[in-house]
């Protein structure tokens, strides 16, 4: 288990800036083993510091981050056991596949030639070329590769299927899939891609400017929302009757005479508290996690500058 215990980390000011830059404020979650643990946020909202700091790369400013009990930092032990996939390639620019393979099985003790040999093979890339003659697609996949061959406990990939078509994409979410629960490793994804989040991982969070939002089940995270239509008979329905109802309300708009909000809370908990409004049309809709992060970083005003400005 990956433990992240109230982790904050600051970077402090340069000469040119007038305070420190805190990137992760007070964040805490439980990555339990043998799960697909998908990593959402806005941008700069801190997903890639965070999971830098997972690696051991940042030690923490403030809270503690362990890996099967060992605090990762300065931990050889706990690094071992996680191998991370950052959203750059260019490092690997002078190798060919073959360097690849022998950097990665000199440093990580479980390394596997035949699972290397045989997903290089599917995938058809060429042993002998240099990585920088690659396609961002092709260097992804060579990665990926690598990752899944260190056979460490811990995957993470950072922004891991950006550069792919939607066909690689498919085949390398499957070979990926198949290749952890032959293991039951434990993966971390992030990707600005909701629905990939959505259809890859059984567990999610989502951070905002350092702050986290939530941390849960998908299947959780979606029954605490809803999207309700509702239609009164002799009035309007209004923001301030739903409020008054007990909801939360996240977004209200009106077509005509049919009301439509988005509320947090489960429909069960929901339906019930507008019966007493006598509603011709009352119906509850369960959102996407799509829907979910659009509205949970709208209501805490993600875009609305830009929005004004474009005005």
């Amino acid at each position: 288990m990956i433990d992240i215990k109230d982790v904050t980390m600051v970077f402090e000011k340069s000469k040119d800036e007038k305070e420190n830059f805190i990137a992760l404020d007070h964040i805490s979650i439980e990555i339990p083993e043998g799960c697909i643990y998908g990593f959402l946020g806005s941008n700069g909202a801190g997903k890639s510091t965070l999971m830098r700091m997972m690696c051991g790369v940042y030690p923490c400013s403030m809270g503690s981050i362990q890996i099967d009990g060992i605090e990762v930092y300065d931990s050889p032990e706990a690094k071992g056991k996680i191998f991370f996939v950052n959203d750059e390639t260019i490092q690997y620019a002078n190798y060919t596949l073959k360097d690849l393979k022998n950097y990665y099985s000199s440093y990580y003790p479980e390394f596997s030639e035949e699972v290397f040999d045989r997903l290089i093979s599917k995938l058809n890339l060429p042993m002998n070329k240099r990585m920088s003659q690659f396609s961002k697609g092709m260097k992804r996949q060579a990665v990926v590769v690598a990752a899944l061959s260190c056979k460490t406990k811990y995957i993470m990939l950072d922004e891991a299927f950006d550069g792919l078509d939607p066909a690689m994409r498919k085949i390398i979410k499957t070979m990926i899939v198949d290749e952890l629960m032959d293991r039951g490793a434990t993966m971390i994804v992030s990707s600005h891609n909701v629905a990939e989040i959505n259809e890859l991982c059984d567990r999610a969070m989502l951070i905002h400017q350092g702050h986290l939002i939530f941390a849960d089940e998908i299947d959780e995270i979606k029954s605490g929302f809803c999207k309700i239509q509702l239609a009164l008979k002799d009035a309007q329905m209004t923001r301030e009757m739903a409020e008054q109802s007990g909801l939360e309300v996240m977004q209200f708009s009106r077509l005509g005479s049919v009301a439509q909000m988005i509320v947090r809370g489960s429909a069960e908990e929901s339906m019930p508290r507008l019966k007493g409004l006598s509603p011709v049309l009352l119906e509850a809709v369960p959102l996407t996690l799509e829907e979910i992060f659009i509205y949970e970083l709208e209501v805490r005003g993600y875009g609305a500058e830009i929005l004004k400005e474009d005005k």
